[in-house]
């Protein structure tokens, strides 16, 4: 359903709410009003959207793949905001299965606009390890680098600093066969 159909259901549930009120029955009309806030919330953020992330967090990534092919036209269903982090989602679904596949998805949602730090970062850190996995050990650092600049929180620091090992495990070997 597109969101333009969702803020005029959600009109008229506020004025059947306001005409609940107008006309004395108040048990049904704060019933409406807690209808009409659920009904406001979905069109700011997408019910699909919050249970693929649910299902991710639960590592059931059938699930949430599901959910996410359940949104047809991601431009009319999802407001501007959320479009880059459906192509996270997406790109964090296919890093299970191909993860020099997930690039593009990754890509996109950094091009289209991720708002919170940590999401930036988890971007950037994964097109490292993309990059590492592809043998650029120049754009692995770049990015390295600016996930490190984006993680403020520190929720990201352990990987970090794994991928930097790991990093240096490529140096080696490179040199142990440039003999």
């Amino acid at each position: 359903m597109s969101n333009i159909v969702r803020i005029i259901i959600c009109s008229l549930l506020v004025i059947g709410t306001v005409a609940l009120f107008w006309i004395g029955q108040w048990g049904w009309g704060i019933l409406a009003i807690l209808i009409t806030i659920l009904a406001w919330v979905t069109v700011f953020f997408n019910e699909k959207m919050l249970l693929a992330q649910w299902f991710l967090r639960k590592e059931r990534m059938d699930k949430a793949e599901a959910w996410l092919k359940k949104i047809n036209n991601y431009e009319k269903e999802l407001i501007s905001a959320q479009h880059g982090y459906y192509h996270m989602l997406l790109g964090l679904i296919e890093s299970q299965r191909a993860p020099l596949q997930s690039e593009k998805y990754f890509k996109k949602a950094l091009s289209m606009g991720l708002h919170m730090d940590h999401n930036v970062a988890l971007a950037k850190l994964s097109l490292a390890g993309i990059a590492m996995a592809k043998r650029n050990k120049r754009e692995a650092e770049k990015l390295l680098a600016e996930a490190k600049k984006a993680d403020k929180n520190k929720l990201l620091e352990e990987q970090i600093k794994m991928m930097k090992s790991q990093m240096g495990m490529m140096d080696k070997q490179q040199f142990r066969y440039s003999r």
